[in-house]
């Protein structure tokens, strides 16, 4: 077989050229084995540039992280500086506050990372989904562990409708559970009741969490999944109910919100598509 020798230069020149991340096509849609070497040079000068993008893409999202933790820890840690300092010449009984607000940060900043670092796990598609069938009572009673504490202080309850099996990641779908809870806890008052409940459809199978709270505006409805949205409730960084949507939706399902109003609590519907 004869190769023109213009031919063999312009595919060393290609070759190059789509080290360097520029883009780059020899086939030519011909027959003969310098076509098929052709097609085969460029798979895998595609596939190495896929994996450039993907290292890109990578990057940019651990620079996002970086920022956005930066970014949201600067105040707590503000606010601790400074109640530190005035500690020095502060009363006993002032000492006392400054020490419980400075632990009350320190939670608040511990979560934050953990939910940041959680959701850049399941930006990055590497979140590890096993499913399997569990009934939703024993997913509410792992989720209430970790609301045991905010439960107690607002004297608030929560009541199972009625239990079903379904399936779903344990694990991944407690915590999107955790988060509903918590927003749930925070938009209604103290000594009230907060309920779930369960059912399917032909389409998917759901867990509902009702607030005792008084419903929310078309505008509120808008922004609850924005990421870092300033919510105005006790934790304030407006990232838990997004991380529970990022858990819904990698594991093939979503989040709908039903407003409430006139009496009436919202109500957020965890959906499992069958």
């Amino acid at each position: 077989m004869w190769i023109n020798k213009k031919e063999l230069v312009s595919l060393s020149q290609g070759i190059r050229r789509a080290l360097d991340g520029e883009p780059f096509d020899p086939r030519d849609n011909k027959e003969g084995t310098f076509s098929i070497l052709k097609n085969d040079i460029y798979t895998l000068t595609h596939m190495e540039q896929e994996q450039r993008n993907v290292l890109a893409k990578e990057k940019e999202l651990l620079a996002k992280y970086l920022s956005d933790i930066s970014h949201q820890l600067k105040t707590p840690i503000s606010s601790i500086l400074l109640m530190t300092e005035l500690m020095t010449d502060a009363p006993e009984k002032t000492k006392q506050e400054f020490l419980r607000s400075i632990k009350k940060e320190i939670r608040h900043m511990e979560w934050l990372v953990t939910a940041l670092l959680k959701m850049a796990k399941l930006d990055s598609s590497i979140a590890d989904f096993k499913k399997e069938k569990i009934w939703v009572g024993s997913l509410l009673k792992e989720a209430l562990k970790s609301m045991e504490i905010i439960l107690d202080i607002r004297n608030q309850s929560v009541r199972l409708n009625h239990d079903q099996c379904l399936y779903c990641d344990k694990k991944w779908t407690g915590e999107a559970m955790i988060n509903l809870l918590k927003n749930a806890s925070e938009c209604s008052g103290e000594n009230s009741e907060i309920l779930v409940d369960c059912g399917e459809n032909p389409l998917y199978d759901w867990i509902s969490v009702t607030d005792a709270g008084e419903g929310l505006k078309k505008e509120q409805i808008s922004r609850l999944f924005r990421r870092f949205e300033s919510s105005g409730k006790e934790n304030g960084y407006g990232i838990g109910l997004p991380l529970a949507l990022s858990i819904m939706r990698g594991q093939n399902g979503d989040i709908a919100v039903s407003p409430g109003g006139n009496g009436n609590g919202a109500t957020f519907f965890m959906k499992f598509y069958k």
